[in-house]
């Protein structure tokens, strides 16, 4: 089996975290602590673990924090920053053009900075052997937000937005909820996602999301994205107080966040 392991990652963390409030208010969602440990530690102790050297991170919202928080160097990585200054009037994908110069570089690891997550999800995306992989899980009835639609051959054929759990119905295909986990290949970054990017934010569509992105992408422009299903991995999307709480009973002691 082939091991895809990229030495490189982007963290998009610019947001504001608004859903978090008053959490948010003295410091960025990536911040937010869970049992005692900041998410953008936990992401930035995984990179690291599985061979990471070098992580750019796209600060907005409070970046001074996340800068004193992180450094220039963390454990054996080398941290960059780049800043967004209209993070209040933009969505995800913006942040990502804004990175296009570390996506320029080669493959990398693609995640959001408001995932808490164990390390298994790391190692799920480096085995899958393909180009470009997400990881996902089964979509629950606790869940919200973006699904994929998976083919047999375990590839995403399909993004559906805004998703409940009044869509989990019986004689549908099974939903999956992307991780925000991503690793994808040097060829197409460099092919597909940066021109279409260019495009996107050259249309004046700054509030788009990376979910948008990536559905127009396989929806138009052939991109192949695998799905690595983390099914027994621990995690949580933390966008509110009550995902906090879930993610602190999810990961309930610090040993447990070595995993």
């Amino acid at each position: 089996m082939r091991i895809n392991n990229p030495s490189k990652a982007v963290i998009l963390a610019a947001g504001f975290g608004s859903r978090l409030r008053p959490l948010t208010e003295l410091r960025p969602k990536p911040l937010v602590e869970v049992n005692g440990t900041p998410i953008l530690h936990n992401a930035l102790r995984n990179l690291e673990a599985v061979g990471v050297k070098e992580v750019t991170i796209v600060v907005g919202y409070r970046k001074d924090a996340i800068e004193y928080a992180c450094g220039r160097r963390f454990g054996g990585l080398e941290v960059n920053y780049v800043e967004s200054t209209v993070f209040d009037r933009t969505g995800s994908a913006y942040s990502l053009w804004l990175a296009r110069e570390a996506l320029m570089q080669g493959d990398i690891y693609l995640l959001e900075g408001d995932v808490f997550f164990e390390l298994a999800a790391l190692r799920y995306l480096i085995m899958k052997d393909a180009q470009n992989v997400v990881a996902v899980a089964p979509f629950e009835a606790s869940m919200e937000g973006s699904a994929v639609i998976l083919s047999d051959g375990g590839y995403i054929t399909e993004f559906r937005m805004r998703q409940t759990a009044a869509n989990l119905t019986d004689g549908v295909p099974q939903l999956f909820k992307t991780m925000n986990l991503i690793r994808l290949g040097g060829d197409d970054l460099r092919f597909k996602l940066i021109p279409y990017l260019d495009e996107l934010i050259g249309t004046g569509a700054v509030k788009a999301y990376t979910e948008e992105l990536f559905a127009n992408l396989i929806a138009h422009r052939g991109l192949l994205l695998a799905a690595a299903r983390c099914d027994d991995v621990r995690w949580c999307e933390i966008d509110s107080a009550d995902d906090l709480r879930a993610a602190e009973a999810i990961f309930t002691t610090a040993r447990q966040l070595a995993c």
